[in-house]
């Protein structure tokens, strides 16, 4: 049956009405993190295959690696592997159905995300 009123009604709240809520945001952070360990794994690859396949391959893969772009590059994959990390736990201590009430499930997307970034510079620092 058709629904003659469709244009008439209402569509889903859009992104102009609709407050994100932490755990949304850290939903999609959790996505957009794993997908950018991707990018830094494949980045790393190239670096090792590079050093296999000689000395001209080498300092054109240390090059990119080791220019600003690079520096930044790796920092934020550091960032993704403490956020995807945490995240992971996060996820793994809700598979035991604790922290799943809405003010110990705010906590912990609050320590997902301020932990990941303290461990990222401790780990930048000690590096």
């Amino acid at each position: 049956m058709a629904d003659v009123n469709r244009g008439n009604r209402p569509l889903s709240p859009h992104i102009t009405i609709y407050r994100p809520q932490l755990n949304s945001i850290t939903s999609i952070l959790t996505r957009i993190t794993g997908n950018g360990l991707i990018v830094g794994g494949l980045l790393m690859t190239w670096w090792f295959v590079a050093a296999a396949m000689g000395p001209d391959a080498f300092a054109t893969a240390d090059a990119v690696l080791t220019s600003w772009f690079g520096d930044l590059v790796m920092f934020l994959s550091l960032w993704a592997l403490w956020y995807h990390t945490l995240a992971g736990l996060r996820h793994l201590i809700w598979d035991t159905g604790w922290g799943l009430d809405l003010p110990t499930a705010e906590k912990l997307g609050w320590a997902c995300v301020g932990g990941s970034v303290v461990l990222t510079i401790l780990t930048a620092l000690v590096i």
